[in-house]
Order: structure tokens, then sequence, then C-alpha cells
């Protein structure tokens, strides 16, 4: 099964019958078998309508790992009501699975089309941005963003991981 399509069908049939229904035997064209995973959902108008994720595994399996963020992404990000049956037709799911974050020590080496980063404070505030979103063209937006979404001010110090993904769009 298509990572994309697991997180559209644990969707529906969560929001509809409020069950996780049973994890297929193997993803197509995943090889990795725990990772960090980050479920979008956003109308076909491309507004975003829930985005919820793991920057680590959590669980023991990466297909456990979609199935739990699809239903956060659709129900607990804190952005968003929780996703109603009447919208489930016209939304769409891509699902990005993280490779382990390293250590950015210069600003040079980030790209915001190829690295997410993760801003994190002296304090332990940390945000993070998924590599090339639409809008994000700049690695000081993505700093900026990822700084706004911890509740950093912008005086306060901090380090930048980056992080490749393996994006896995509906089809």
């Amino acid at each position: 099964m298509h990572p994309a399509k697991l997180a559209r069908l644990t969707v529906e049939t969560y929001i509809k019958t409020y069950k996780i229904q049973p994890a297929p035997e193997k993803l197509t064209g995943v090889e990795i078998k725990q990772a960090g995973a980050f479920v979008s959902i956003k109308t076909y108008d491309n507004e975003l309508r829930g985005c919820i994720g793991t920057i680590l595994s959590t669980e023991d399996s990466i297909i456990k790992e979609i199935i739990n963020n699809a239903v956060s992404a659709a129900t607990r990000d804190p952005r968003f009501p929780a996703i109603i049956e009447e919208e489930l037709e016209g939304l769409k799911y891509s699902v990005d699975i993280l490779h382990p974050p390293e250590r950015a020590f210069t600003i040079e080496e980030l790209d915001p089309k190829n690295y997410g980063i993760i801003v994190i404070s002296e304090t332990g505030k940390q945000g993070l941005l998924l590599p090339d979103l639409e809008g994000v063209d700049t690695v000081e937006q993505q700093i900026m963003i990822c700084q706004r979404k911890a509740g950093m001010s912008n005086s306060e110090k901090f380090y930048l991981k980056k992080f490749k993904v393996d994006r896995y769009p509906e089809e």
C-alpha cells in the first residue's frame, strides 16, 4: 500500500467509525522499518487542514507511525477543528518519512528545498518545518516560521538541526 493511501484510509475509517483499520503488511516503495513521519492533509485548494508528525520513531514500525500521525493530523492539530465526514472527499494526503536529523553548524549548509529544519532554543523549545513547502524560499523564512511555532522570541539563542525526507504525495 502507498503511504499516502494508508493515511487516507486511516483517516476515512477513523472519522466514519472511530476505529483504526488493520495495518497492511508493507508499504509500496518504503524499505525503512522505523522512522519519524509527518502526515499532511490539505484541501484540493492547497489549504492546510492538518499536519502532525514525529521527528523520531515512536512506534515499532513505520506503518504504525503513519497510522497514529494520520489520526492525529485529522483530529488533534491544534490549529484546526477536527475533520468531519462531510470534508473527506475534498482532502488530499501526503506522507513525509524523515531521515535522522543532524546538527547544522552554518546557514550555508541549509537549503529550504532539500532540507527541513528544527530550531531548538537553549531552554528546549523547538519548532520544525518540513522541506520544499510552497511559499518558503529562504532559510531565513524557515527559521522565522520555526521560531514562531516554538513560541521563541527573535532574541533567544538557538541551534539548528537539518533533515531530509522521503515524500509520498497522493497520486
